[in-house]
């Protein structure tokens, strides 16, 4: 079994669990968001949650440091521009490709489904852009 294969049996499991027991989606945008924005009684197992994620990191960088292997040769800056425009697709679609993506489309959710061909198409474009701007096509 591929470790591909391995990480999204994973992912899978995770979110129905959460869904079935706790009646949530497990979307990362939507959790943090949570945070930021509390509702009474509804902060500690976000939290729990966004450290479970950082714990798991961790653990899988002490113990499998070669899955942290970083196989391109772009700047920081790139990485920040990336991070900026992922930030403002999840503000605008309304979640991110975790929620949209495994959760949404799972549930057969027409707006999930769309957000996330969206997602992956101006992905797609991103890069495309990026790379004729930059002189690598």
């Amino acid at each position: 079994m591929t470790e591909a294969l391995l990480g999204g049996v994973f992912i899978g499991t995770a979110v129905s669990i959460m869904l079935i027991f706790n009646g949530r989606v497990t979307g990362i945008s939507g959790i943090i968001s949570g945070v930021l924005k509390p509702l009474k009684g509804d902060v500690s197992w976000r939290i729990s949650f966004i450290l479970g994620l950082l714990a798991g990191g961790l653990v899988l960088r002490i113990y499998f440091p070669h899955f942290f292997v970083l196989k391109t040769q772009a700047a920081w800056f790139d990485y920040l521009i990336a991070g900026l425009f992922v930030g403002f697709g999840t503000l605008l679609g309304n979640g991110c490709t975790s929620g949209h993506g495994v959760c949404g489309i799972s549930r057969l959710s027409i707006r999930s489904i769309l957000s996330t061909i969206t997602f992956i198409g101006f992905g797609i474009l991103g890069v495309l852009l990026f790379k004729l701007f930059r002189g690598d096509l």
